[in-house]
């Protein structure tokens, strides 16, 4: 029988895409309310896997990607995604999103996304939130899997940056412990 242990901390990221880029700023400050200071920031992309979103966002859309310095417990994704849900609300003009926050985390072996939405590859985490693993490690580098969207495959390095930054702040996290 396998001995139950705590999981390690994992790195919270948010996915955010927008036709307003001014938002960035204004949905960052209000992320770093609730999640504490931004350790990564991507360069703006254009968001063209799609056009899902243009109907509610509009076009042009921009998507970039920050995580947090503040390591979270994995099961806490489920909480973070109705809170994002919400400062999506708080952003929205008219019932329409001007702003999307997706969360997510990576650990060493994984990056996952949290959903709305059910899918057979999607685990259900409670109070109507899934997630899904979307990107696994290995062999020194991220690979995508069968449901992996367009936009993630392309990001792949970006991800092994903030699993350089995840392991510094592990690193941390155990010398402090020991001391």
């Amino acid at each position: 029988m396998g001995k139950i242990k705590p999981p390690l901390p994992v790195k919270l990221f948010f996915a955010e895409f927008t036709a307003y880029p001014e938002l960035f700023l204004q949905a960052e400050e209000r992320l770093q309310e609730l999640f504490g200071d931004i350790d990564y920031h991507s360069p703006i992309f254009d968001f063209t896997h799609t056009h899902y979103y243009e109907k509610e966002m509009g076009t042009n859309l921009k998507k970039k990607f920050v995580s947090f310095k503040k390591l979270i417990p994995p099961q806490d994704l489920a909480d973070i995604k109705i809170t994002s849900n919400r400062i999506e609300e708080e952003f929205s003009v008219e019932g329409k999103r001007r702003i999307n926050l997706d969360p997510g985390y990576l650990d060493f072996a994984r990056v996952i996304l949290a959903t709305t939405k059910d899918s057979y590859q999607r685990i259900y985490l409670g109070k109507g939130i899934y997630a899904e693993v979307t990107l696994y490690f290995a062999h020194g580098e991220f690979h995508a899997l069968p449901w992996t969207y367009p936009d993630y495959r392309e990001f792949k390095d970006l991800f092994l940056e903030m699993r350089k930054i995840y392991r510094e702040d592990v690193k941390k996290a155990k010398m402090a412990m020991d001391s």
